[in-house]
């Protein structure tokens, strides 16, 4: 069974979604020619709504958060 809403899947999907806002800010400022020409509007909004979608993806599973514990040996 998928783990999902533990401490792990929060601190793992946190950083995904942090990226993912990070990378679409980069890319949403460096198509204007000049700083004074950002539309920070359009930065932040699409940058936010890049995290909400990093976060519902991540409910799919994260590579980094085992889908199970492991098995104690006695």
């Amino acid at each position: 069974m998928k783990k999902v809403f533990t401490k792990e899947w929060f601190a793992a999907a946190g950083i995904r979604a942090l990226r993912t806002v990070c990378q679409t800010a980069i890319a949403t400022i460096g198509t204007s020619a000049l700083m004074s020409e950002v539309n920070w509007v359009a930065v932040a909004s699409s940058s936010a709504l890049a995290g909400v979608l990093s976060l519902l993806t991540s409910l799919a599973g994260l590579p980094e958060v085992p889908d199970e514990e492991p098995v104690q040996k006695s």
